[in-house]
């Protein structure tokens, strides 16, 4: 059962920035909507929805210290639609909100332009979403 989870967590960790519903994660685990949410809740003790904001605020972490991106912009990259749930989010996980880590931890590292964040983006989507149709015709079951 745990390779079957861990295909959907996997998932996540994959493509955390996009929209990723329940039904989607239990069809890549083989399971249903519930019986898949019971398991992932009682094998990582987060319910699938809180380890996906979880793994999007630690990659928020990443761009607001090395990118040279707003909090807004950094809200959308990694995949939140609001930056009023993105900050009380952040804030519960972290401590402080983007803002504050932002100013705390970003000031002297080098940063990286936003169109290359952005950039780079677009290709591991791409690259993904090739890899994964090519992964539904050679698998289409």
């Amino acid at each position: 059962m745990l390779v079957h989870l861990r295909r959907a967590r996997d998932h996540m960790d994959a493509h955390y920035a996009e929209p990723i519903d329940l039904a989607t994660l239990a069809g890549r685990a083989g399971l249903s909507k519930w019986h898949f949410h019971r398991l992932f809740a009682a094998t990582y003790g987060l319910t699938p929805a809180a380890y996906l904001s979880q793994r999007r605020v630690e990659r928020a972490q990443d761009l607001l210290r090395g990118a040279n991106l707003t909090v807004t912009e950094v809200c959308h990259a990694v995949g939140f639609s609001s930056l009023g749930s993105f900050s009380a989010r952040f804030k519960e996980v972290v401590g402080e909100t983007p803002s504050d880590f932002q100013r705390r931890w970003g000031g002297a590292a080098p940063r990286i332009p936003g169109c290359y964040v952005f950039m780079w983006g677009l290709a591991e989507r791409s690259a993904s979403s090739a890899s994964e149709e090519k992964r539904r015709r050679d698998d289409p079951a």
